[in-house]
């Protein structure tokens, strides 16, 4: 009997009600993740390919390696949802350019001021007028769709925890490595940026109930998600590969 045979047993369900019982978990990630990516992204595509993360999750689950059905079914759909995002890119090619032309700006800034780099700053950079950057950032916020995933490496990292085929030393190092870059410059954030994005990742709280906490708008709060992913992207550049 292998190790989902047991978890259900131990339930008194079927693996065909486990997947029942989870299928909401599906949606709430989807609807979850919808609201850092275009209007244009169709939800059905999104939900499928989670309940064919969920699937997995069924197949591959390991209740010897510590973690719940759900914990574990959570971390599979939510790569299947951004394989799926990865795959068909519905992000225009003029998004990425201007979030690689703000993430240069914040790095140049950073790496001569030797602190973060200021709304103004960036704006100034730029040769753009405050409120001008602050549309940028907006018109940036889809900017690679699963930005985040993609730099902490979310999906991948913590499916390899529950996974029995390692990779090789040196990319064990490297990815150890990347991991404490990471940790790194998500710590040395701003407060606010810091704040929203432990909000909106950890507590899974949306842009609006953030905007609640802060006290500030939710387009405000879209804008500070924004320039939080694109400070992270110019200060972990080095480990990742532009395409």
């Amino acid at each position: 009997m292998n190790g989902l045979a047991m978890y259900v047993e131990t339930l008194g369900i079927s693996r065909d009600e486990l997947i029942i019982q989870n299928a909401p978990l599906v949606k709430r990630i989807v609807y979850h993740m919808m609201l850092r990516l275009p209007a244009t992204v169709p939800v059905d595509d999104l939900i499928q390919a989670g309940m064919v993360g969920l699937l997995e999750a069924s197949r591959l689950y390991d209740p010897t390696q510590g973690a719940s059905f759900e914990t574990y079914a959570g971390i599979r759909i939510r790569g299947a949802i951004l394989d799926e995002v990865r795959k068909n890119d519905w992000a225009p090619r003029s998004v990425y350019k201007k979030a690689r032309t703000i993430s240069e700006a914040v790095r140049t800034i950073e790496n001569r001021e030797g602190r973060d780099a200021r709304d103004h700053e960036v704006a100034e950079e730029l040769a753009v007028s405050l409120e001008e950057y602050h549309r940028l950032l907006q018109d940036a916020s889809g900017y690679r769709l699963t930005s985040y995933d993609e730099v902490s490496g979310y999906d991948e990292s913590f499916i390899g925890k529950f996974q029995k085929n390692g990779d090789g030393p040196l990319e064990g190092v490297q990815q150890s490595d990347f991991r404490k870059a990471l940790v790194k410059a998500i710590s040395s954030l701003p407060e606010r940026e810091r704040l929203v994005m432990a909000l909106y990742y950890d507590e899974e709280l949306n842009l609006r109930e953030i905007g609640d906490v802060l006290g500030v708008t939710e387009s405000r709060v879209s804008q500070i998600h924004s320039q939080a992913i694109i400070r992270l992207r110019s200060r972990v550049t080095d480990w990742i590969s532009e395409s």
